[in-house]
């Protein structure tokens, strides 16, 4: 076995080299058997020695179209592919598709009866002659069954009064059955009158908001697959009829249903939340139902919306009556029929699929094929490519038109070993390997107790793993993956420009150093083991730097002016100084203005210092200024003081000036209310406590 693939994802190749024991270079892998083949061929293997294994395609199932053979219909051929691929490299492959004449439909007609659609049931009533004659120019083998929903029967969604429940209509109408929310009331059958004997039956119902249950309902008609009684062959139908929206998944919750959908069927006692949109596309893709939603002008908007979600689905728009539903249906059922899709289930890891139609009208996809306008007869090819990017065994995928039974199974295998005989039994020494080994695929495969590319280490009783560890740096990778291990001892491979690994463990090579402008060590020294060995007169990494500091120097003959250090023959200046030398430092404050030694200044290259401050002065200032301040804020302090008694005062006077009046008044009303017959009398004299008066009686 080859023990690795070389894979070339340029060229989307692999090549290997199998027989020629010598083409190996001293120190090279084994690994450079595997290439391209041009690489092989000009490292001088002969083009008979290259093995290069193809992809390959075998057609196990192969029915021929027809429309009818022992009572089947074969729409799509063919029916099983094996594939046998290597990673990377695609096979193309084509699927042929006709529509067959007078293929079996199943049409399961679902209506809203709500009570908003009471003007429309008496048309439906009528329907069946006028849908089995539509039906008649599709196909002689139809069916039609019936059924009907409204919504839950719980609140907010149902009015749950015991007699309302009975009779959820408008008290004047008398033809209303009781509140539900799915009803199945007939299985497919192929007699029209079955179908009107049981419609005929039915009554308008009602609800209190305006959505309906019609996810609900669609859900339990395509899982209940044996109530319904859908066949096996035949083309299903949906036709759903309402003139109001719908509930989805988490609409529930407004009545208690925290139980999700389950996809499931229930008849009866339905205690689940609404499905969502994409539970309901999933199980009418499962079970290949298609659905015609033949719907009013109100809601056109939002079915369509729908239909972009739901597989295999046509909108049409309703009479106010329904008058008009038969030819909707018809139309509808055109519109789906020619328009063939040709898709796929999920796939393997690592799979890839593209569809490319051959067809007039066609669209090409990695999810989907698709021919448009296809009429009844008319066969379409679609080539499909299939990629597998890894290693695997034992995967399929099928592919299948929408809606229809017909399916491919596509199993896949990849090809990841080598495809070579041995030069010999196994096990036969050989002279290639010292006589210790036989011949593999080119490659020794060494008898127990020999190592090494060509058998030549005898290991004796030597512990094996021993020996490798031996050739392990820090319980790292063997040889650090650039050797191989012999006898304990590490047999370095070349480098890709043709130098060698070196050192005990293969570690060190004169080739991978670091480079200064595109040249390793700045081409001014020698790459030794990974690193730069420069040549004199040069430091650094990658030996970019001069070791002189003749560009550091200033006139005055310093570095960097002391405010920094030369490296690489450059100042890095510190504290915001910029180079070359130091010398200016746009942020910073005039060291000239702030410090106080004359050595600054000269350092400054300044002729004229300014005078030291007097600290003296400036300390009896600020006391002098701490004092005045302090003795202006209590003046100011009892001045306001001052202010505030003086206006208490002031106020004070006036009360006491306004109580010795009302003294004055009061005395007066005591000399009138006296029986003493008051005949004259005069004010003597007036004091702060007391008035005089002398009266005459």
């Amino acid at each position: 076995m080859c023990f690795k693939i070389y894979y070339e994802e340029e060229f989307s190749f692999f090549f290997l080299l199998p027989f020629m024991q010598n083409f190996t270079k001293a120190g090279e892998q084994d690994a450079v058997r595997c290439n391209t083949r041009a690489n092989l061929i000009s490292a001088g293997c002969q083009e008979n020695e290259i093995i290069s294994p193809a992809n390959k395609l075998n057609i196990a199932k192969n029915d021929p179209l027809s429309a009818s053979e022992n009572g089947q219909v074969v729409q799509m051929r063919p029916q099983k592919i094996d594939l046998d691929l290597r990673p990377g490299l695609p096979v193309s492959f084509n699927v042929s598709f006709k529509a067959a004449e007078g293929h079996p439909v199943d049409l399961y007609y679902l209506m809203d009866l709500s009570y908003s659609m009471r003007d429309d049931l008496a048309n439906v009533k009528v329907l069946g002659t006028d849908l089995f004659a539509a039906l008649r120019k599709i196909t002689k083998h139809a069916r039609i069954g019936f059924g009907a929903f409204v919504d839950k029967t719980v609140l907010p969604y149902t009015n749950t009064n015991k007699e309302k429940l009975l009779k959820p209509c408008d008290e004047n109408d008398q033809q209303c059955q009781a509140a539900f929310g799915y009803r199945h009331v007939l299985s497919l059958t192929p007699n029209k009158n079955d179908f009107e004997a049981e419609v005929k039956k039915q009554f308008i119902s009602g609800n209190l908001d305006s959505p309906e249950g019609s996810l609900d309902a669609m859900m339990q008609a395509a899982v209940c697959e044996d109530k319904i009684g859908w066949n096996s062959n035949s083309t299903r139908l949906i036709v759903l009829t309402t003139d109001a929206g719908f509930h989805m998944a988490g609409d529930g919750k407004l009545a208690g249903i925290l139980e999700p959908n389950d996809e499931q069927c229930h008849m009866e006692n339905n205690l689940y939340d609404y499905p969502s949109v994409g539970q309901l596309a999933t199980q009418l893709e499962k079970n290949r139902i298609q659905t015609i939603f033949a719907v009013t002008q109100n809601v056109e908007s939002v079915y369509k919306e729908l239909s972009k979600m739901i597989p295999k689905s046509e909108v049409g728009v309703l009479s106010s009556d329904s008058k008009n539903v038969v030819e909707l249906i018809e139309g509808a059922y055109n519109a789906l029929s020619s328009k063939v899709t040709i898709t796929h289930d999920s796939l393997p890891e690592n799979v890839r699929v593209v569809y490319r139609p051959i067809c007039s009208h066609g669209e090409k996809s990695e999810n989907q094929g698709v021919c448009d306008q296809v009429r009844v007869g008319d066969e379409v090819i679609f080539e499909i490519t299939v990629t597998a990017d890894l290693c695997m065994e034992n995967k399929f995928f099928t592919i299948s038109p929408r809606g229809i039974k017909d399916t491919l199974t596509v199993t896949i295998n990849t090809t990841c070993k080598c495809q070579c005989d041995t030069a010999g039994p196994i096990g036969d020494p050989h002279p290639h390997c010292n006589m210790r080994g036989s011949i593999s695929c080119g490659i020794c495969r060494c008898n127990k107790g020999h190592v090494g590319q060509f058998c030549s280490c005898k290991i004796g009783d030597k512990d094996e793993h021993t020996l490798r560890a031996s050739c392990q740096k820090d319980n790292g990778t063997k040889c650090e993956g650039r050797g191989d291990c012999v006898c304990g001892r590490c047999e370095c491979h070349n480098t890709d420009s043709g130098s060698q690994y070196y050192g005990p463990y293969c570690e060190c090579d004169d080739d991978h150093c670091e480079k200064y402008q595109n040249q390793q060590c700045g081409g001014n020294g020698e790459c030794r083991c990974g690193k730069c060995e420069c040549n004199p007169g040069f430091e650094g990494s990658t030996c970019q730097c001069k070791t002189s500091d003749e560009a550091c120097r200033t006139v005055n003959n310093s570095v960097c002016n002391g405010r920094g250090s030369c490296k690489c023959n450059q100042c890095e200046c510190r504290g915001g100084y910029q180079r070359p030398h130091c010398l200016e430092c746009p942020g910073c404050t005039d060291p000239c203005q702030t410090k106080l030694s004359v050595q600054t200044c000269l350092i400054c290259n300044s002729a004229e210092c300014p005078p030291p401050p007097n600290f003296i002065a400036i300390i009896r200032g600020s006391v002098a200024a701490v004092h005045l301040i302090g003795i202006l804020l209590l003046m100011l302090i009892k001045l306001l003081r001052y202010m505030k008694d003086l206006k208490e005062f002031r106020k004070f006077e006036n009360e006491k000036k306004k109580s010795k009046w009302a003294e004055v008044r009061h005395h007066s009303e005591l000399f009138v209310q006296t029986e003493i017959a008051v005949t004259h009398f005069r004010l003597v004299s007036l004091d702060s406590d007391c008035v005089f008066v002398l009266v005459s009686c």
